[in-house]
């Protein structure tokens, strides 16, 4: 996944006067991007399209670490997995917008004290800015012992299991959905050792032919399986996300 500077993002969604442009009413400015030395043409159209996002302008005004933030919190919204007091895995957890949401939901820091508190443990193969009220640590998930040592991390199972990993693209669409359908497969395969029964597993497909086999596999594992396309995901992308729910031990 590409990522701009922090910064340039949250400069591009002000006016020229600095004003924030977020507001109801106020006419969203559209920022054009010039091909720079050394940046591809597609290149300059994903960083064009992606300053121009709502819904990035939308995570630097609300302070979320990334669009993708929004897409969690749709699909938790209809499915409601990260409540107070749950125990939840981020696979491939950088930049931590799924975790920021998760640490809110799941009462990470005890903020609601009437409800539960809930533990968010985010593993990487990147170091993470720490979050308030979440635990990360940099871990290939599919390390031999990798289950093992996120459950003594946890003190248990786990009652949620969610990924938004997305493998490096080499530009040819199937290659690309074999690919990220594999690294599915290897969370979903995760999840059966750490969940706890009745869990719930979430994770990013990119539809193309292969989900199928992955589906297949979660209907033998969990009671439900559903397919969503939340409306922060892109019109124009292949992406949607698997929700596996009563895990069956």
């Amino acid at each position: 996944m590409q990522h701009i500077p922090f910064l340039l993002v949250a400069e591009m969604a002000k006016t020229p006067t600095g004003k924030n442009t977020s507001g109801r009413g106020q006419r969203d400015l559209k920022t054009k991007v010039k091909t720079a030395r050394g940046r591809t043409l597609s290149s300059t159209r994903w960083l064009q399209r992606q300053l121009n996002d709502p819904y990035v302008k939308r995570a630097v005004a609300e302070g979320y670490r990334g669009r993708a933030a929004y897409k969690i919190m749709e699909v938790d919204d209809k499915f409601r997995f990260l409540v107070p007091g749950a125990r939840v895995v981020d696979l491939g957890c950088a930049p931590g917008g799924w975790a920021q949401v998760a640490v809110k939901r799941i009462n990470a820091q005890g903020e609601r004290a009437s409800k539960a508190v809930g533990t968010i443990l985010g593993v990487d193969l990147q170091e993470m800015e720490p979050l308030a009220g979440a635990v990360f640590h940099q871990l290939d998930f599919m390390d031999e012992d990798a289950d093992v040592r996120v459950k003594e991390w946890l003190g248990g199972k786990a009652d949620v299991v969610m990924s938004d990993m997305a493998a490096s693209s080499s530009g040819h669409k199937q290659t690309d959905h074999l690919k990220i359908m594999a690294l599915c497969e290897a969370a979903a395969y995760f999840a059966f050792d750490v969940l706890e029964e009745g869990g719930t597993f979430v994770a990013k497909v990119l539809a193309g032919g292969a989900e199928g086999d992955l589906q297949k596999l979660l209907k033998q594992k969990f009671t439900k399986v559903a397919h969503v396309k939340p409306p922060s995901s892109r019109s124009d992308s292949s992406e949607k996300f698997v929700v596996a729910t009563g895990f069956r031990g």
